[in-house]
């Protein structure tokens, strides 16, 4: 008996130094925590300078770094510069990228990619799963880099559509938002007055920054392109696959609103459209906010898709503006931005994304699935973009595409706005310039 009970001895004497041990783990663990909350991990969140979107980033990193006391984040709008593309490059170059950006415009990526700039977000293991449940298949196919990773949470997008004036439009005489180029060259024919009576015109159909800048051809030609082309980009397998036609017909629209006067060449000061001297707006769904804010109150304006040549059938295409989330290979913790990056893309945020910032979360089922049916009810003017989302193409994912759009720029300026050729010798020269672009630059 002695013999069996010396062992229950030794564990009767054992039992209290394991308390002791636990105790000192639980405390150790405790001490950890408190350090954490002293010392936390500190991330930069660099988001769109677009004041509802930052508005926006400023409200959920609040609620994030409050409930993720060891994990805080430093909210941050791009700085200043002629482009995000630019900055970002510049800050690339810099070594002073942010842990995240959700600002990613996805024809950038590749120069990130080849400049090892960006990490492979596939790499986390349960990135397929939190794709997969968010974001229709087709788009996350197109964000699969060459090297087969990929490097881009798509986000949101911002269908380009037309803004018009309702008010403007009847008093002319016009009931319904025109379809076709024919149609909308005959009512700018209508809505092109003088009313103050000095014999120029100072109310116009339309108007677009005519700088030969690669991004404002988003807002132009490269939309109308895909609209034409029935939703055919520039590239097609990395190999240029321009639809000679459709780019032809696109020069000649712009040619004939800038040779009849019915978009001026000029620079407002002030919002054109809030103060009714132009009738339209080619714009994505941020406009909505912005007019809610700063139009008058009798303003009666709507949304319609782009036009489209005479012949076009089916249904009408457009540049979808996609910006993606990325995280930069800079960071010194990946695994803590991806943590912040799954909070951006949830349920609640994309619900804020669209209700706070009028801007179109990638995410399925949007206009079916609580609460974001709801809101579309109540907001029957975003709920146009949310319905065009689904008939949207973003860039091509190839080398230079800023520049080849820098080349698009130069044959749209000469075109289109100052009528030096047709538009069917600017798509066989742009194409041919596009080529040499390319040749050189590989």
């Amino acid at each position: 008996m002695q013999m069996i009970a010396l062992p229950n001895n030794k564990i009767l004497v054992l039992l209290p130094i394991l308390v002791l041990v636990w105790a000192g783990c639980s405390s150790e663990n405790e001490s950890d925590s408190s350090l954490a909350e002293e010392h936390p991990i500190e991330l930069t969140y660099w988001s769109s300078p677009n004041p509802q979107e930052y508005k926006l980033a400023q409200e959920l990193v609040t609620e994030w770094n409050s409930a993720n006391p060891g994990i805080q984040v430093k909210v941050q709008a791009l700085p200043a510069g002629q482009s995000s593309e630019e900055v970002l490059l510049s800050a690339m170059v810099a070594g002073t990228t942010p842990d995240v950006c959700s600002n990613i415009w996805p024809g950038i990526t590749n120069d990130f990619i080849r400049a090892e700039a960006l990490i492979a977000l596939d790499m986390f293991d349960d990135y397929h799963e939190v794709m997969s449940e968010r974001v229709p298949l087709p788009i996350m196919e197109s964000v699969i880099s060459a090297d087969g990773h990929t490097y881009q949470v798509p986000w949101k997008t911002n269908p380009v559509m037309v803004q018009y004036n309702v008010d403007m439009f009847r008093e002319a005489g016009i009931e319904e938002f025109p379809r076709t180029y024919s149609e909308f060259l005959k009512a700018a024919e209508l809505l092109k007055k003088d009313t103050d009576g000095d014999g120029f015109p100072d109310q116009w159909i339309g108007y677009r920054d005519i700088r030969p800048i690669w991004w404002q051809r988003y807002y132009d030609f490269y939309t109308s392109y895909i609209a034409a082309s029935s939703g055919k980009t520039l590239f097609q397998q990395q190999q240029i696959a321009i639809d000679e036609e459709a780019a032809a017909q696109v020069f000649n629209f712009y040619q004939e609103l800038y040779t009849h006067g019915y978009y001026p060449k000029t620079t407002f000061q002030a919002n054109a459209f809030i103060f009714e001297q132009i009738a339209t707006v080619f714009t994505g769904p941020w406009n909505i906010s912005f007019l809610q804010r700063n139009a008058p109150s009798t303003l009666n304006y709507d949304f319609a898709p782009i036009p489209v040549p005479d012949s076009h059938s089916g249904e009408v295409y457009t540049y979808g503006d996609h910006k993606n989330i990325a995280i930069f290979s800079t960071t010194k913790y990946p695994k803590e931005s991806w943590e912040f990056v799954k909070f951006l893309i949830s349920r609640e945020a994309d619900y804020k994304l669209l209700s706070t910032a009028s801007q179109i979360p990638i995410r399925k089922n949007l206009l079916s699935e609580s609460p974001f049916d709801s809101y579309f009810q109540e907001h029957p003017k975003l709920a146009r973009f949310a319905e065009q989302a689904a008939r949207t193409r973003g860039v091509d994912g190839v080398r230079d595409f800023k520049e080849v759009l820098d080349v698009v720029s130069r044959y749209y300026e000469r075109a289109s706005v100052y009528g030096k050729m047709s538009g069917e010798q600017a798509t066989i020269e742009m194409i041919e310039a596009i080529e040499v672009l390319r040749e050189w630059n590989q």
